[in-house]
């Protein structure tokens, strides 16, 4: 969602601020600014659109050693240039950045700013004044700044410029995610390490209700208290070069592409010296000691719980729940008494998700967190970390993490099982490893998904995916991946449900993509499959070597069929690909979308 970043040092700050910016466009945002300050005074240009909008008002003769920009995905007000960020005071002296949301903003601006010239509809532009307001009581910035801070309720990340100081950013953070970056005379602020690795690669961890006075030389976090708080820089562990599209027109499909060599590198990963799968062995005593495990996530990585839920209960015969975490939040239901909770996020800074670990820690019990970034939030605070080893992930429809998590959380249960000394009837490594080889078949079909999305999809306003067992978690992925980035109304179903309501949505020429690799269910499937024919549905089968028919739109190499999901999902993804395509659809930022969702 919106990012954040900062520079203050020797060098122009504009182009620093703009390709950190840049970096963070995979995130989802509607409209982009910065501001810089010099010896004559701050200057904002912010812009509706993309940073291309941005790049084209900023005045290239303005030179500035500190910054702050931000990209904004909206919540309080259309997105509009007047909504952007950066937000000044009605004076022009303080000029904020901000993530997250300002939850009684409109009791703050009740109580303390009724006679405020409001110049947009953000909750952002309400602080900013507020701070300003005890400025104009007598407070020194920072003071009034600290003040503010123990106002709000709500999630936040600040970066605060002070027209009358040249020397520091002020910062804080809560439950929204930001980091400090430090370097040889000079330091940033950054909500992703990804915005300002081009600079350093150094950075300091910040916790909730924290504020940081940060200037060239040096940065001081302390609590709201006042009190100061030592800590010591990690090393970001990005590669640049994993950040750049190549030679592909998207990241989207780059990271489809990418999918094998995941599988190899998450193989590798989590082999011990023996050839043999390890996990750390904490984890797989907490797993072992479970009475229940709860899996907590959103979106895709939702849908990967839902596989994992299975692989862990056939495998390491443990009972497993998966919940959709903004909905567990508020509606916790009973707990098994010796709970492990899993949480899955291919970010680790997932807000919904993270309003779940608290409330889980507040109550004493352990969690796991499956992620793709070391050192995220997530990872951070939960008991144990997992990592995805997928590279990063620019696209916001995930594909690579999907897989990932789905291998990792293969590897969990098969770990586990052997701790349990339950036995396990095929070797996972050697089964991955065939996974890994069928990936590349299929990510090599780009022709023939390109076609089955031209033939099925290109007028169509809506569309259907049915599967039963396994191959409904993958549907629900697959119309989630092409509702996501063409627009396509879609919606996955477990076969047996359209007749229970959702067949009467059936018209002349509706397509029905229809999975089927699981031998138990795929008579039942077929079944199904014909029910919506009769009824006028254009039916798109894809199936699994040894499961297929004659009539079959495109069949599978075989896999094992507890991993099933990591190869069936493939085809939908270069569907969804292409039918966006076809349609001329942002693939990588589709609309309203954001890859990293950090409110709730």
């Amino acid at each position: 969602m919106c990012g954040i970043v900062g520079y203050i040092g020797n060098n122009d700050s504009k182009e620093i601020l703009l390709k950190g910016l840049e970096k963070l466009e995979y995130r989802g945002y509607d409209s982009a600014g910065i501001a810089v300050k010099n010896e004559t005074g701050v200057q904002v240009f912010k812009e509706k659109g993309r940073i291309a909008d941005l790049r084209a008002i900023v005045d290239g003769n303005v030179m500035a050693h500190t910054g702050i920009g931000h990209t904004r995905w909206a919540t309080h007000g259309v997105p509009s240039q007047y909504n952007a960020h950066p937000h000044q005071s009605t004076t022009g002296r303080l000029t904020l950045v901000h993530n997250g949301v300002i939850e009684n903003y409109d009791l703050l601006k009740r109580e303390y700013l009724q006679n405020v010239d409001f110049q947009s509809d953000t909750d952002t532009e309400v602080v900013v004044h507020l701070i300003e307001k005890f400025v104009l009581d007598g407070l020194e910035v920072e003071e009034a700044f600290r003040k503010t801070l123990t106002l709000l309720k709500g999630s936040y990340a600040f970066a605060l410029l002070d027209n009358q100081n040249d020397e520091t950013i002020f910062v804080a953070k809560n439950k929204s995610p930001l980091l400090v970056g430090v370097g040889e005379g000079f330091n940033v602020v950054a909500s992703d390490a990804m915005a300002m690795l081009q600079v350093t690669d150094q950075y300091l961890e910040l916790m909730d209700k924290e504020m940081v006075i940060v200037t060239k030389e040096k940065v001081t976090i302390q609590t709201l208290d006042g009190q100061e708080v030592i800590r010591e820089p990690f090393t970001a562990e990005l590669d640049a070069s994993d950040i750049e599209k190549g030679t592909y027109p998207h990241y989207m499909l780059k990271e489809i592409d990418e999918q094998p060599a995941v599988m190899r590198k998450i193989i590798q990963a989590y082999q011990d010296e023996t050839g043999k799968l390890a996990i750390d062995y904490n984890i797989a005593e907490a797993m072992s000691e479970a009475d229940r495990v709860y899996i907590i996530a959103a979106g895709t990585s939702y849908h990967a719980g839902l596989v994992g839920k299975q692989l862990i209960e056939n495998m390491a015969k443990i009972p497993v729940e998966v919940h959709i975490a903004s909905e567990f939040v508020y509606n916790m239901p009973l707990l098994s008494k010796n709970p492990l909770f899993i949480f899955i996020s291919q970010s680790g800074e997932t807000a919904d998700s993270r309003a779940v670990l608290v409330a889980i820690k507040e109550l004493g019990y352990k969690a796991l967190t499956v992620t793709n970034v070391p050192g995220s939030t997530l990872s951070r605070e939960a008991d144990y970390t997992l990592l995805l080893h997928a590279g990063p992930e620019i696209a916001v429809a995930s594909t690579k993490a999907y897989t990932a998590q789905i291998a990792v959380l293969a590897i969990l249960a098969d770990v586990t099982a052997k701790f349990r000394k339950q036995g396990v009837d095929f070797d996972l490594v050697h089964e991955l490893g065939i996974v890994a080889t069928v990936m590349e078949a299929l990510v090599d079909s780009k022709d023939e998904m390109e076609e089955i999305a031209r033939e099925y999809l290109s007028v169509t306003r809506n569309a259907f995916f049915i599967g039963r067992a396994m191959d409904y978690f993958v549907g629900v992925e697959g119309a989630l991946k092409l509702k996501e980035i063409s627009y396509i109304q879609a919606e996955g179903f477990a076969g047996g449900e359209l007749k229970h309501g959702t067949i009467a949505l059936i018209e002349e020429g509706t397509p029905v993509f229809a999975l089927a690799t699981q031998a138990n269910v795929a008579l039942s499937i077929r079944g199904n499959v014909k029910e919506v024919a009769a009824r006028g549905a254009y039916p798109c089968i894809i199936s699994m070597k040894g499961l297929d028919t004659e009539e079959d739109t495109f069949v599978i190499p075989e896999v094992h069929g507890l991993l099933t999901p990591l190869v069936s999902v493939i085809p939908f993804q270069l569907i969804a690909y292409y039918a966006a395509l076809h349609r001329d659809c942002d693939v990588d930022k589709p609309r309203n979308l954001a890859k990293s969702v950090t409110v709730e």
